[in-house]
């Protein structure tokens, strides 16, 4: 008698059958994990009161992401051992490991040294998520800081992406490592013959900003006004802001000029 045609096919397909179920299964539970994590994060901020630290939550990307990685990484692996062929040659390849581990970690150097920097960024932490900093004259708020690539967005909204590599053997600016605050700055510039002494004052009448003649030339006087950003992701607003009230305290000084010139 002929088997049935199901117990036929899944004798000839089992192994194929069992892999694809242990990718799905894998793939399945570092999700369930992922999201259980996320979850557990969210209610201790909520329990709180407060949101997570950036260094709070910098570590916590990156235990979500090792774990993810590791079960799918275990969870392939298993699905390669249905075969009999794949243990075959997992046999010979771990009789000659140490030449294949030579071959693979010359051909993977890169990403390898990418993958341990992304994790001693996240442990040291000399930047953390939501931080501004300055790297080879980009300036941006970090966006997220993955296993081999760190994603800075510019004030222009565009991503700069870097190899953590780079940034583990680089100078890094970090702006609100030791202050969450940001300092602002707008230049201005007044003709040669301006009163430069009142426009200071002016400037400086409004709280928090601190104003003074930068530079003198020929060609006219730069003033300087600084005031401070509660956060990264408020300078732009805290910049135009400032921007805004210093021209309305120059037109003031124009008035002032004019009224006098009469």
């Amino acid at each position: 008698m002929h088997p049935p045609p199901l117990a036929s096919f899944w004798s000839a397909h089992r192994d194929l059958i069992t892999a694809i179920i242990t990718v799905v299964l894998a793939f399945a539970i570092a999700q369930l994990v992922d999201r259980a994590i996320a979850r557990r994060g969210g209610a201790l901020a909520h329990r709180v009161g407060a949101e997570p630290s950036p260094v709070t939550s910098t570590r916590l990307r990156l235990v979500r992401r090792l774990l993810y990685v590791t079960i799918l990484v275990i969870g392939v692996a298993m699905a390669l051992a249905q075969f009999a062929a794949v243990k075959r040659l997992a046999t010979g390849v771990l009789a000659s490991s140490a030449v294949l581990g030579i071959v693979v970690g010359f051909a993977a150097r890169q990403t390898l040294a990418n993958a341990v920097a992304g994790v001693l960024l996240a442990v040291t932490q000399p930047i953390r998520i939501g931080d501004l900093v300055t790297f080879e004259e980009t300036t941006g708020i970090v966006e997220d800081i993955r296993l081999t690539y760190t994603y800075i967005a510019t004030g222009s909204g565009a991503r700069y992406v870097v190899p953590n590599e780079r940034l583990a053997q680089s100078s890094v600016q970090n702006h609100t490592l030791a202050d969450s605050r940001v300092r602002v700055e707008v230049s201005l510039w007044l003709p040669a013959g301006a009163d430069a002494v009142r426009a200071v004052s002016l400037l400086g009448r409004d709280e928090g900003v601190d104003a003074e003649i930068a530079e003198v030339d020929k060609d006219g006087i730069r003033i300087c006004a600084r005031s401070w950003a509660p956060s990264a992701a408020e300078r732009g607003a805290v910049e135009a802001g400032l921007r805004a009230s210093c021209l309305e305290r120059l037109r003031e000084l124009d008035r002032d000029s004019s009224a006098q010139t009469e």
